[in-house]
């Protein structure tokens, strides 16, 4: 059983400052300090999200610092996550709760798995809370409860203790496929259906829907609601939304650049084009799942070619590919991630698959999207072994020697019509 992550956000962009300062056509006006906010917390929430970029960029390496590309995807990271933080600001109510959506391809705060949905609710530490819906039939349903946040230090990334895990696919449905659980410290009197124990300390709900096969496995849906307090929500007071207004930039200034250096770590530590072991039990990692990851560092006429045994029996595998901010690769208009469902497994048994700028003609393959560096990132769930494959970088013209003579060929018309129909159903996938 592990915590999962509070996904939050991070920044917006003070335009203001800017428009005062533009002055007439053709003429110099002097700079004028814009005035404070009459919305209590309005103008802090600005300053304190000002310099969330250059907070990202602190965190990689100089190089990279200096190149524009870079510098705007920083700022696409830093808005990234203030979506995420202004979204929870807006949703988030333990008393009136709703699961909201948390990282996702738009959102890429943290990392996010290519296969999983996301959602997340605040509760009340020793609150009673129902949950309702239809089951689904997802690969993995996990409800995961989340505490506080312990003190952080510079460059930790340590979110906790590990905490209870649910399981939405082990609840009890009825003809229509239909669950109700109840969440709570203690049981309540009487009841004698489903039932999930809360630790009394946690503040939230974390859901992940994982799907292998996108087209066949359907999400579950979900409600909740606090049966503790009346169902009737009483309009929030001025001091509640002013301190979610000043959570803002705390929760952005957190998440956005928590993650940025470990592209810049990983080839510090010599894994380049090859890949290590990684232990995120403290890190929001579940359990049962081992990770493994490593930087990629490619030329167009390369490939990184990763080889491995499957374990004989595993419940779910896929590989994703990041940038060197560690944003998950735009998996939705590129095929930069794979899991067991999308897999060619070899006719020895073996798994191949090819990290290449170009495509390489072979089913296996991850697009690396323009990036020309970044990070190879696979998870093994709840599987017999949790091997950790080996990666050799060869030149893409050598690849075919490489591989097993009967190899399927994937021409390009092919591999058209698999990106649309990849991105047409991801898109039908439920995300927001």
């Amino acid at each position: 059983m592990r915590i999962v992550p509070v996904f939050k956000g991070v920044a917006l962009v003070a335009l203001g400052a800017a428009l005062l300062q533009a002055g007439g056509a053709g003429a110099e006006a002097p700079s004028v300090p814009a005035p404070a906010s009459t919305v209590p917390g309005w103008s802090d929430f600005l300053d304190g999200l000002r310099d969330l970029p250059d907070r990202i960029l602190a965190r990689i390496p100089a190089e990279q610092r200096s190149d524009p590309q870079v510098r705007q995807e920083a700022g696409r990271l830093a808005l990234s996550a203030v979506a995420a933080a202004t979204i929870d600001a807006l949703a988030a109510d333990p008393d009136h709760p709703a699961f909201i959506p948390q990282i996702n391809n738009y959102i890429t705060t943290g990392q996010p798995n290519a296969d999983t949905n996301y959602r997340a609710a605040k509760i009340a530490p020793g609150g009673t809370y129902r949950l309702r819906g239809l089951r689904g039939s997802m690969n993995q349903a996990r409800i995961a409860e989340a505490g506080p946040r312990p003190q952080q230090t510079a460059g930790s990334v340590n979110l906790g203790a590990p905490r209870p895990v649910h399981d939405i696919n082990a609840l009890k449905v009825d003809a229509e496929g239909r669950y109700d659980v109840i969440l709570s410290p203690e049981r309540p009197p009487g009841h004698v259906g489903d039932w999930w124990q809360l630790d009394p300390t946690t503040n939230m709900l974390l859901v992940r829907m994982v799907a292998s096969d996108w087209n066949a496995e359907k999400e579950p849906t979900l409600s909740i609601e606090r049966l503790d307090v009346p169902a009737v929500r009483p309009r929030p007071a001025a001091a509640v939304l002013e301190q979610k207004l000043r959570g803002i930039p705390v929760a952005a200034g957190f998440i956005a650049p928590l993650l940025a250096d470990r592209p810049a770590k990983l080839r510090g530590e010599g894994y380049v084009n090859r890949l290590k072991a990684v232990d995120f039990s403290e890190m929001g990692g579940l359990a049962g799942q081992f990770y493994f990851e490593g930087a990629y560092d490619l030329k167009d006429d390369e490939a990184l070619l990763i080889e491995t045994k499957l374990p004989e029996k595993c419940t779910y595998q896929s590989l994703i590919l990041t940038n060197d901010l560690y944003e998950t690769t735009d998996w939705y208009n590129n095929q930069s991630s794979l899991n067991g469902a999308q897999t060619h497994l070899d006719s020895d048994g073996v798994l191949r698959v090819v990290v290449a700028a170009k495509d390489p003609g072979v089913p296996n393959w991850l697009d690396t999207s323009g990036y020309r560096t970044g990070v190879v990132q696979g998870r093994w769930m709840e599987c017999s072994s949790q091997p950790v494959p080996a990666a050799r970088k060869i030149a893409l013209k050598d690849l075919r020697g490489a591989l097993p003579a009967d190899t399927p060929t994937v021409t390009s018309q092919q591999r058209e019509a698999i990106l649309r129909d990849r991105r047409a159903t991801l898109q039908q996938r439920p995300l927001w």
